[in-house]
């Protein structure tokens, strides 16, 4: 069993590190931690990491599945335009245009089923029948794999990603562990042979 957070077009190792087992627990109850990538993604733009924020709330509220957006700024509009600005000029990006799209049109109330249609788009694209359970209540020690703290936006990823051609490969060094949606864009019907591989060889760096 492993227990993950629940992420915002997590980074590619999430799905690498999914793929070690079939039991795999989302967590809902635990305290929303700030600077993480459940409320955020980082892509490959023209000028580099680019961080994709989704604002929240403010409020007294901090248990994940509690977590409501805000719609204040217009967020949705902008990292559609962020992702087509980076991607257009990728490989794959106009064949799943047409299904990303829709994620941005709804507004969801709760930042944790906005994550959710995040793993559901990117489950369907890549086709790893990946199925999961939401965890009941918050348990400190897991019978298990607890991958809850093993991601940080902040933070050099630990995991390290077999190179693959990225967008602007060409101006920058490759960008390890960007949000799946890098991949996806770059290798598209290949990426899920290559978390399969990436799973087999996963290095954790800890």
């Amino acid at each position: 069993m492993i227990i993950l957070p629940n992420f915002y077009f997590a980074p590619i190792s999430y799905f690498s590190l999914w793929l070690q087992s079939e039991d795999i627990y989302l967590e809902q109850w635990e305290n929303f931690p700030k600077q993480t990538y459940r409320n955020r993604c980082v892509i490959q733009g023209a000028n580099g990491r680019l961080p994709l924020i989704i604002p929240i709330e403010h409020s007294e509220v901090r248990i994940m599945k509690d977590i409501k957006i805000s719609y204040a700024s217009g967020w949705q509009k902008l990292h559609l335009k962020s992702i087509r600005s980076a991607y257009q000029s990728s490989p794959y990006f106009e064949y799943y245009e047409d299904s990303l799209a829709p994620i941005f049109e709804k507004r969801e109330t709760f930042l944790f089923d906005m994550n959710l249609k995040t793993l559901d788009w990117a489950n369907m694209i890549l086709k790893l029948n990946l199925s999961y359970y939401l965890t009941e209540k918050y348990v400190k020690n897991v019978d298990g794999t607890d991958a809850r703290e093993n991601f940080n936006a902040k933070r050099e990823s630990p995991y390290y990603n077999t190179k693959y051609i990225q967008v602007f490969s060409d101006r920058f060094d490759f960008m390890n562990d960007l949000s799946i949606l890098d991949l996806i864009c770059n290798l598209g019907p290949k990426s899920a042979d290559y978390i399969g591989t990436s799973n087999k060889e996963l290095h954790k760096n800890i």
